[in-house]
């Protein structure tokens, strides 16, 4: 077997992110596990490319490379233009990013890694696969997504939360129930949604249900 790979972007099958970003999973196309590194692709100007967040948790230092299209990127506030061919990078965690598209097809290049220690993919990974997969019926295989991604994130509220909406929508009451129960331990915001999520319709009235407060 060689020791290199390629792929053009178009021949990685994206995924529905957020709203309506598109996903490229080049990390996990070529299962890299040294740093992380995606591509997100906004089909219309005003979309998000890199949605609002910190690194404060996993402390990546982070770089976008705008490889299509015009972005513009707000670091901490401040507005900077970003044409095909810009890097970005941020170095320190604390800053808040955000980007979106300034032209049809603008696409950026996110790369991402903690200095000086073990990588490993975000929570999040698993998220969007497991809401790619349900949304074309595949419940089994989502709910194995998000078994593995709590494997490599023990306890993580998120994929907790989002394993016992898909375990309660497959019939899996008891596993729901349990596992909805450790996600809200930690999130009061969590326990908040439960009581509105309709996924959880099947298992509300069980007595294990979490109560709101």
């Amino acid at each position: 077997m060689k020791g290199w790979d390629k792929a053009l972007l178009s021949e990685i099958e994206a995924i529905p992110g957020p709203g309506a970003l598109q996903w490229t999973p080049v990390r996990r196309h070529f299962d890299i596990a040294a740093f992380g590194i995606n591509a997100y692709t906004a089909a219309d100007p005003g979309q998000d490319l890199v949605e609002r967040h910190t690194e404060n948790v996993r402390r990546h230092e982070e770089a976008y490379v705008v490889v299509a299209g015009r972005a513009t990127f707000t670091l901490d506030g401040e507005d900077t233009d970003a044409p095909a061919g810009t890097v970005i990078f941020v170095r320190e965690p604390s800053v808040e990013r955000s980007a979106v598209a300034n032209e049809p097809g603008t696409t950026v290049v996110a790369i991402g890694a903690k200095p000086d220690a073990p990588y490993a993919p975000g929570p999040w990974e698993p998220i969007y696969v497991a809401r790619a997969l349900a949304s074309v019926g595949d419940d089994e295989a989502a709910i194995a997504e998000l078994q593995h991604g709590l494997e490599l994130h023990p306890d993580h509220p998120r994929l907790l939360y989002r394993l016992a909406s898909l375990e309660a929508l497959a019939g899996k009451r008891d596993d729901a129930l349990v596992h909805l129960a450790r996600a809200v331990e930690q999130s009061a915001e969590l326990r908040g949604q439960a009581h509105t999520e309709p996924t959880f319709d099947s298992i509300r009235d069980d007595p294990r249900f979490p109560r709101a407060t």
